[in-house]
């Protein structure tokens, strides 16, 4: 891929591009998995919203858990999503202290 002016995506802007995927379809997840929770439908397991989360997704399921009131009062779930977070933001600051960004 080149930009308007020649020039290659750096490999943070490839992370924020994955981030935005991931992040909608963990958002669209957590409100699929809400909206079977209403009817009484198959739920999606709880470790495949948190992968959703861990391979980059994480904005959206904290958005979806607030826009939709999804998991927002299960400590167990909020406890693995904030590690998750802040084992990402521990990533992304080793990577900033490494390659000076």
């Amino acid at each position: 891929m080149t930009l308007m002016n020649g020039s290659t995506p750096s490999v943070a802007v490839w992370i924020l591009i994955w981030m935005a995927f991931a992040s909608i379809v963990a958002l669209l997840a957590h409100g699929r998995d809400k909206s079977a929770a209403r009817k009484g439908r198959r739920r999606t397991p709880e470790r495949t919203l948190h992968l959703l989360e861990f391979v980059g997704g994480w904005p959206g399921a904290i958005i979806a858990m607030f826009l939709f009131h999804h998991k927002i009062r299960k400590p167990s779930y909020f406890l693995v999503t904030g590690l998750i977070v802040a084992g990402w933001i521990a990533v992304a600051i080793w990577w900033f202290r490494i390659f000076q960004a």
